[in-house]
């Protein structure tokens, strides 16, 4: 039974949040490390030949999915144009890869160059260009306009993914030609007496650790980088073993699933954690794979080591940014409508009353005007500390837009438990805010909608409250107002 050499791992950072996409895309997944194993056996063209077709066959038959999604939303709009001519260069790219697979070229090379071809495309595609259609597919679906979506998205996209998207490349691309490197020089080694052939340039020219031991982990030799960040010397790694310099390989139930990996795969590839100095903790993408003798009996282990902290503090920024105001950093549109369905459902469990107050801020624009964008961010952000200083520590305050803002004030049994809190965000609003030399005032009009009394979900809450809003400024501004009677929408 042949194994599958998996050169692209599955990463749940390529869910893109639309169920038969994702599930297509680890299909495709499987068939570019399908075609990766082939290496393992280069006289076999045959099969190659029938990867090939059977990728090209998929391929055809996802894209017309997702074209068929993404038509429901972007009829004839630009993205989707664009779109579906990324999915023709990939056709025009991989069947010109597979007539040199005919050709005079060394097959090695024509399946290294393919491999890195589709790995990079496929990882780009998805991360860039699907994600970005899939945020509009669901920001629409929560109930947005395209030039919403889009101008939300885009903010999102540009912000963080492309970072994320070129440290993922960049590690998924080191990560594909150095297990074809691997893989070909256990060839070699088994062809030259059961002898490890390491090339001297992915020894030193490569950023990633790699260490490799005899069948009882005891370490036979190092990289560079393995020493660099051991801080051992070369001569003190000699003969260590490696659990003891990698503790995390120690860990029972951990290392209980990389020996059963290893066991019926030959490999195991995964996040490890190391504890540092001073209680911090580095991660680290390892790649276990175990080398054979002409019985069958483990001679030997290669342990690749890739830095991926980096990798999952950009993820973490990217996740930041997904849901909370860059200006503010309150919540954003997004993270408030979770908040808020997390507040019914609270509710109805405890048969507890919550409010939604939608605030727009009176004369803010003459501010802006007269002072400048500039200050008008200040002017803001002072705003948005003032409303954390006021709400408790259960309610939300998030930015939706421009100089709108909405608080979820959680507990109350009737309106006037919350208008001590509505009063107090009135006065500290009225406050003036310094900007430089210059002086800013500002007031602001409140809308209370209570659940259920004056609606049952997000959208009808959020219509109520914005309603009375309205009301309390052709009352005059600078107060608060109550929704009156039930959502009729």
């Amino acid at each position: 039974m042949t194994t599958i050499t998996e050169i692209f791992p599955w990463n749940d950072n390529f869910n893109t949040g639309i169920d038969t996409i994702d599930r297509q895309h680890i299909k495709l997944v499987a068939l570019i490390n399908q075609l990766a194993t082939n290496l393992e056996d280069l006289l076999n063209s045959n099969e190659l030949d029938k990867t090939f077709t059977e990728l090209l066959s998929y391929a055809d038959y996802h894209f017309h999915t997702e074209e068929t999604i993404w038509s429901k939303y972007f009829t004839n709009k630009e993205i989707e144009l664009n779109h579906k001519n990324t999915h023709r260069q990939f056709f025009d790219n991989v069947l010109k890869l597979k007539r040199e697979t005919n050709s005079e070229q060394h097959l090695s090379e024509v399946i290294s160059k393919t491999i890195s071809f589709l790995t990079h495309w496929l990882a780009y595609h998805i991360l860039n260009n699907d994600m970005h259609m899939a945020q509009l597919v669901l920001a629409i679906e929560s109930g947005l306009t395209y030039e919403e979506a889009s101008l939300i998205v885009k903010d999102k996209m540009t912000k963080a993914t492309q970072t994320l998207i070129d440290t993922t490349l960049s590690m998924y691309d080191s990560l594909s030609s150095r297990t074809l490197l691997l893989i070909g020089e256990m060839r070699e080694r088994q062809k030259a007496d059961a002898k490890l052939i390491l090339a001297a340039n992915v020894f030193k020219n490569t950023l990633d650790k790699i260490c490799i031991t005899d069948s009882d982990f005891h370490i036979m030799d190092v990289n560079p980088k393995f020493c660099e960040s051991t801080h051992f010397k070369y001569e003190e790694l000699i003969g260590k073993n490696l659990k003891t310099v990698k503790p995390a390989l120690n860990d029972q139930e951990f290392s209980h699933i990389l020996w059963e990996s290893i066991r019926i795969k030959g490999y195991w590839s995964g996040e490890i954690r190391n504890n540092l100095q001073k209680g911090n903790i580095e991660s680290e993408w390892l790649t276990l794979s175990s080398i054979k003798d002409d019985s069958g009996a483990i001679t030997n282990y290669v342990g690749v080591f890739s830095n991926v902290s980096q990798l999952l503090k950009r993820k973490q920024t990217l996740e930041y940014l997904a849901n909370y105001d860059a200006l503010t950093n309150l919540p954003n549109r997004f993270l408030f409508k979770d908040r808020l369905e997390q507040a019914i459902a609270n509710s109805n469990r405890n048969f507890e009353k919550f409010a939604v107050c939608y605030l727009d801020l009176d004369n803010f624009k003459p501010v802006n005007d007269r002072l400048g964008h500039d200050a008008g961010d200040l002017l803001l952000r002072e705003i948005a500390n003032r409303f954390k200083k006021v709400i408790r520590r259960n309610d939300t305050v998030a930015r939706i837009g421009g100089d709108e803002f909405v608080i979820i004030l959680r507990h109350i049994k009737n309106d006037d438990d919350c208008k001590d809190i509505l009063m107090r965000l009135l006065n500290d609003i009225n406050k003036p805010v310094y900007i430089g030399k210059e002086t800013a005032n500002v007031t602001s009009s409140i809308g209370v909608a209570i659940y259920p009394t004056n609606g049952h979900d997000f959208k009808s809450l959020l219509k109520k409250a914005d309603q009375a809003m309205y009301e309390a400024k052709q009352l005059g501004k600078s107060r608060y107002h109550f929704a009156s009677g039930p959502d009729v929408s």
